[in-house]
This record gives C-alpha cells, structure tokens and sequence, in this order.
C-alpha cells in the first residue's frame, strides 16, 4: 500500500473527510469529526484506532505494526508498510479503526455509517 492506496481507501468509506490540522506533512482522516487515522508523507506510515487488547496483539504478530508515534499507545497503532502485511490486512485495520470510532458517534451521527 502506497499513500495514494491508503488515501483512496480511507476517502472511500462513507462520511470520511482529510485535512491537514496538524501541518502539511500530516494527512487526517476523519468521519463526523472524529479522527480515525493519520498518515506520515514525509515517510509513509498511518496510525490507527485499535481495541487495547487487539492492538497488542497485532504488536506481537507483525513487525511493522508498532505502538501509536505521537499517540495513546494503548489504543493506537502506527503501521509501516514494509510489504510483510498485504494490502487487504492493511485496509482491514482502516476499516476497523473507522468502525470503531463510528460505533463512539452518538446514534444520530451514526446513522448510514456502517
């Protein structure tokens, strides 16, 4: 997966927009103003929401996912996409981050979400 993968994919989830809040080298993906995940440009990586349990398992599972850089470890990850996990994996833990963040959103924000 390559930055344009990854933007594709996020921007393709419903309700999802990007920004760039935290300067020009820092893409945000957010849904109903929720940030579900972020990606490095300078070198592409992305960060991603994660149940605290299952975040470490990935840790322990795959060397290229990592305790979240610059954010609440324990229920975020950074990936580094290094070739080792597939796209499909990849695109799973998106889609599970967004998923998690949605099911937070109060009912009516929810709605045609998921």
């Amino acid at each position: 997966m390559n930055i344009e993968e990854y933007r594709d994919f996020c921007l393709s989830l419903p309700g999802v927009i990007e920004g760039f809040p935290f300067g020009d080298d820092t893409l945000v993906m957010k849904v109903k103003g929720k940030m579900f995940s972020l990606a490095s440009l300078n070198s592409f990586t992305f960060n991603v929401k994660c149940d605290p349990e299952r975040a470490i398992e990935l840790r322990e599972q795959y060397p290229e996912v990592l305790p979240g850089y610059h954010m609440n470890k324990k229920h975020w990850n950074t990936i580094i996409p290094n070739g080792s996990a597939d796209d499909a994996l990849m695109r799973e833990w998106i889609r599970d981050s967004y998923r998690l963040v949605v099911s937070k959103l109060p009912l009516k924000d929810r709605t045609g979400l998921i």
